[in-house]
């Protein structure tokens, strides 16, 4: 074996002489981003993050990830959290180990290229927040785009790590792309730019250990940074893949705690722990240590975020994943965005769809942001293409991608397909060469006189500047302009203990107490019955109004279209616990729910009656209106912008004519089938 591969074990008990090893593996945890971003949506709230702090502080970890990728869009957007607040307030408790965070390179942590001073603000308010290793991606491994951001890491004296994205289009490295010496040749470009470390990103988890073995050998043996892996342990390899890695001499590896490892997170610490115990690679970590967070994390955390994790798969691995390179965050986001159009049951055909769309856009690596762009996609096609009239509805960021905003693709995009989706393209029909951002304006400032005072300061700013909807509505909840919504408000143990047992009540059908005297009244004619579901099984409930036949009153909520209220008698509710609030489900960001009723809010029409309506293809959120009321249109104009799956998508008027209604604002959230406007 290689002088990498040498492993050395010593005779040793686990609780007494134990040597130091002599070339310790480091470790850095992701429990707290990856780990719960994997398996519950990135819904973890920092108040339920604080209680086992001062612990994995102790633990040795060469860094925690606590921190970037989709924490920033779910903690304003879900949580109602300032996400710069979140590196502040755990930083009193992490004395000792390092912070690090997911930086998608010129997209931040958004899904589009910033501008340059976007970026550069970014990065420098991360800094002075608190964050000390910024593990720097592009999702095109075009390294122009990090250029803007390096710099300003490397002025603040924090640590920079290079990233290269892992992808195949074999179903084992090699072939004409994805071979090792692209690997290499990437590494060499990231040491060039002072790269403190290379990591691997295996996000999909689509690395074989023997793979493994050969690029780590080579990339120790090629480059001086470190070298550190990241592996998801969806396909169920990741494991094997570690110690691949460790025989090989790779530096530092990603790891989870057990309760938040596995399926589409990553491979447990535990068990690497014990792995290397008495060896030269030992970690040094105490696995009891380890072994009480763990109890922290099950009793008084986890059980909060129950409700998130999906419990329908019997296997915790996807083999599937190796067939069609799916990262788990964006499969959910398929499967979700199919089953709200209802179209679930064409998941196969996307799954087939895939691997052609992902060929014609340039063969890119699956990662946030091209997996959802190459995913929204696909879905496009195969709901809206008719026959061989393909991409009918194309998002704006595949236009940006095939302008070559996100960068250079690995392969070159295929012409017809670039020609098409570029035909009147706002930008221009003939794509750039150059560093994507030398085409953006500056930003902050245009920024600032839009938001106003609303953002008091430069962190304010930037949450508005990277997600302007959203962004908006997080800080006028921030300032007390609007309530918080019950769905965004924590929830607590002692909750989920009193949900926990009105479960358990209905399921025992004794949600309605009996009298002492063991006497019922006996039942009208004007009984009704209704099924209970809870937890996927059902009771069956009769309701019987007290003095006279029932009649149902309708709550008003705002809708898509004007709704005669009943007039009648609110029937009382039978004495139930009162409702538990949640976190929203773990859901594109095209799910929504419905928005609590407005005085001022007008319900929108489901249907004009004249004139012809323009009605959303999908779930989604309105991000701008190109045409109000009164505006003369042709067939084909742009009418309304709506964001689905973080994408957007541009919907165009059906026919000629004015537009006589406009049914929704910004931000608003709309159904599938809804009508956005009228055109007359």
């Amino acid at each position: 074996m290689s002088e990498h591969g040498k492993i050395e074990i010593t005779e040793m008990q686990y609780d007494k002489d134990r040597p130091k090893a002599s070339n310790p593996l480091m470790i850095e945890d992701l429990s707290l981003r990856d780990g719960h971003q994997s398996l519950f949506a990135t819904r973890g709230r920092t108040e339920d993050m604080i209680p086992m702090a001062e612990k994995m502080d102790e633990i040795g970890f060469w860094a925690v990830e606590m921190w970037g990728g989709a924490t920033f869009d779910t903690m304003h957007r879900f949580l109602n959290e300032d996400p710069f607040e979140r590196i502040r307030t755990l930083k009193r408790y992490f004395k000792k180990t390092p912070f690090a965070m997911l930086l998608r390179g010129q997209n931040l942590v958004g899904y589009r290229n910033y501008a340059d001073d976007v970026a550069k603000a970014f990065v420098n308010r991360a800094s002075e927040n608190g964050m000390d290793i910024f593990r720097t991606f592009d999702a095109l491994n075009d390294y122009r785009n990090f250029e803007a951001v390096v710099p300003v890491i490397k002025e603040c004296g924090k640590h920079f790590q290079g990233t290269i994205c892992y992808s195949l289009t074999e179903a084992r490295m090699g072939g004409d792309v994805y071979n090792i010496d692209y690997y290499i040749k990437k590494a060499k470009e990231l040491e060039d730019m002072g790269a403190d470390s290379i990591c691997v990103k295996d996000m999909a988890g689509l690395m074989a250990p023997y793979d493994t073995y050969e690029l780590i050998k080579a990339l120790k043996e090629t480059v001086s940074p470190l070298i550190h892996l990241h592996s998801h342990f969806t396909s169920g390899m990741a494991s094997m893949t570690h110690l691949k890695a460790v025989e090989a001499g790779v530096d530092i590896i990603d790891t989870c705690l057990s309760p938040y490892a596995y399926r589409t997170s990553h491979p447990a610490i535990e068990p690497l722990v014990m792995t290397l115990l008495g060896t030269n690679r030992d970690t040094g970590f105490d696995i009891k240590a380890l072994t009480d967070i763990n109890e922290i994390f099950e009793k008084t955390i986890l059980p909060k975020y129950k409700h998130l994790l999906d419990d329908t798969k019997v296997s915790i691995i996807d083999t599937n994943v190796l067939i069609h390179q799916t990262p788990g965050g964006m499969l959910s986001n398929l499967v979700n965005q199919l089953r709200e159009m209802d179209a679930l049951d064409r998941i196969d055909e996307v799954y087939k769809e895939l691997p052609r769309v992902r060929k014609e856009l340039g063969q890119v690596p699956l990662v946030t942001p091209t997996s959802q762009i190459v995913g929204t996609q696909t879905v496009n096609n195969v709901l809206f293409d008719k026959g061989n009239d393909r991409y009918k509805m194309v998002t704006a960021q595949v236009k940006d991608l095939c302008y070559g905003l996100y960068g250079k693709t690995s392969t070159p995009i295929d012409p017809k397909i670039q020609k098409q989706v570029l035909k009147g393209y706002e930008r221009g029909e003939k794509p750039i060469t150059c560093r994507p951002a030398e085409t953006l304006e500056p930003e902050l400032k245009k920024a600032k006189e839009k938001i106003g005072d609303l953002a008091v300061d430069l962190d304010d700013l930037l949450v508005y500047a990277l997600f302007p909807v959203t962004g908006t509505k997080y800080l006028r909840r921030k300032y007390g302009k609007e309530d918080v919504p019950a769905e965004m408000k924590p929830i607590t143990l002692e909750d989920i203990e009193k949900e926990a047992e009105l479960v358990k009540r209905a399921k025992c059908g004794e949600l309605i107490e009996k009298s002492c005297q063991g006497f019922s009244p006996e039942k009208s004619e004007n009984l009704r019955t209704f099924n209970v579901f809870v937890d996927g099984e059902y009771i069956e409930v009769g309701v019987d109004e007290v003095g006279g036949a029932p009649v149902l009153a309708y709550a008003q909520v705002q809708t898509a279209s004007p709704v005669a209220q009943p007039q009648g008698v609110t029937i009382p509710p039978p004495p139930v616990a009162p409702a538990i609030a949640r976190p929203a489900a773990p859901a594109p960001a095209s799910a929504f729910a419905p928005a609590p009723a407005k005085a001022e809010a007008k319900p929108a029409p489901a249907a004009s009656g004249s004139g012809t309506d323009l009605k959303s293809p999908m779930p989604g959120i309105i991000i701008r209106y190109e045409k109000n009321v009164g505006d003369e249109v042709n067939e084909g104009d742009i009418v309304v912008v709506i964001e689905a799956m973080k994408m957007e998508n541009a919907l165009p008027a059906p026919a000629k004519g004015i537009i006589k209604a406009v049914n929704f604002s910004i931000g608003d959230p709309v159904a599938k089938d809804a009508v956005l406007a009228v055109i007359e």
